[in-house]
């Protein structure tokens, strides 16, 4: 009887016999964890997950490999309003729509559009009335 292959073998394969270090990481999770804990842990969908572990992902790997390692590696950044936070939560704080609900995520908002070096958004003049 044959066992099924972990992720990380599924991983190597996939990558020609050594996958790049975040890919190994990730592996490691859906390994320990599921699929499903590392969706909690990484933010992207399972199918998801799973295609990048096996080099079959179309999507922006680029972003995926950000958020591994800023979850799973230590990668941090120093944003201009919360001080230091993981490239995952930088990631995640980007995303976050416009929404006067505190003044932290008011001024988060608009150093991820205004000029903050981590950010992957482009960049937006600020307006200066209020509006966005």
């Amino acid at each position: 009887m044959n066992a099924t292959p972990t992720m990380v073998e599924k991983a190597a394969a996939a990558h020609g016999g050594a996958a790049p270090d975040w890919i190994v990481a990730l592996a490691e999770l859906v390994d320990r964890e599921g699929l499903r804990g590392a969706e909690k842990r990484i933010g992207y969908s399972p199918a998801a997950l799973s295609n990048v572990i096996r080099a079959r992902y179309t999507g922006d790997v680029g972003r995926v490999e950000e958020k591994v390692r800023g979850a799973l590696m230590g990668v941090v950044v120093d944003c201009p309003v919360l001080g230091e936070i993981g490239r995952n939560q930088c990631l995640d704080w980007q995303r976050k729509p416009f929404a006067a609900t505190s003044s932290i995520r008011v001024s988060v908002y608009h150093a991820c559009r205004g000029g903050c070096p981590h950010s992957a958004l482009r960049q937006t003049p600020e307006r200066g009335d209020g509006h966005e």
